[in-house]
C-alpha cells in the first residue's frame, strides 16, 4: 500500500496542484510537535524535491521557530475528493522572512496576500504515498475569507504590532526570530 520514493513524479505534482488543503508538521528537539493545516493559493512545487509554501501570520508561529532548531519539516496531502490517497513529503525547510535576500527572490510566485510572514523553502528528502482509502470524501465549496480581510484591515503596520504581541516567542517560549 505505501511506497517510498526518491522524488515528486508528475502525477503527484498535479495532485499537489490540485489540493485546497495541506498540513505542516515541525517539532523542536524538546517540547510540542506542532501540525498546522494550511490554506489559500501558498504551495509551489519548484522541482522533482523542492517546494515552497507562503506563511502568512496566525495565532503562533512555531513552524518558524522550530526550523531555527532543527531543519526537520513534513508537508502531508490527503484526497478528500477522487482517488484516494495520502502524500507526505519529508524534508528538510528553510524560513526566508521578508527582511531576508531570498524573500525578494522568491515572494513573485505567490499571489500578494495580506500578511504574508516567512516563505519555508523545503529540500524534500523523502515522498511517501499510501493508500488513503480510511480518508472521507469531503466537498470543497470555498476558501475562508476572514483572514485576509483581518490582515487586510490590520494594515502593514497592525500586522507588524501583532506579530510583536502574538508572533515573537513560541508556545514552549522560543524566540520565532520574526524580526531578525
Amino acid at each position: 500500500m505505501g511506497k517510498k520514493i526518491a522524488q515528486l513524479t508528475p502525477e503527484l505534482k498535479e495532485f499537489i496542484s490540485a489540493q485546497k488543503i495541506f498540513f505542516v508538521g515541525t517539532a523542536m528537539r524538546e517540547g510540542i510537535v506542532n501540525i498546522s493545516p494550511k490554506g489559500m493559493d501558498s504551495f509551489r512545487v519548484l522541482g522533482d524535491n523542492r517546494v515552497m509554501w507562503l506563511n502568512v501570520t496566525g495565532s503562533g508561529n512555531e513552524t518558524a521557530t522550530h526550523l531555527q532548531e532543527t531543519d526537520r519539516i513534513t508537508v502531508m496531502f490527503c484526497a478528500f475528493e477522487g482517488k484516494p490517497l495520502i502524500l507526505r513529503l519529508y524534508g528538510k525547510g528553510k524560513v526566508y522572512h521578508p527582511f531576508d535576500t531570498a524573500w525578494n527572490e522568491y515572494i513573485h510566485l505567490f499571489p500578494e496576500i495580506a500578511g504574508a510572514r516567512q516563505l519555508i523553502d523545503i529540500e524534500v528528502e523523502i515522498v511517501q504515498t499510501s493508500c488513503g482509502m480510511a480518508v472521507p470524501f469531503m466537498d470543497y465549496k470555498q476558501e475562508r475569507e476572514e483572514l485576509k480581510n483581518w490582515a487586510i484591515k490590520k494594515g502593514e503596520e497592525g500586522i507588524k504590532e501583532y506579530w510583536q504581541q502574538k508572533n515573537t516567542v513560541s508556545f514552549d517560549g522560543h524566540e520565532t526570530g520574526i524580526f531578525g
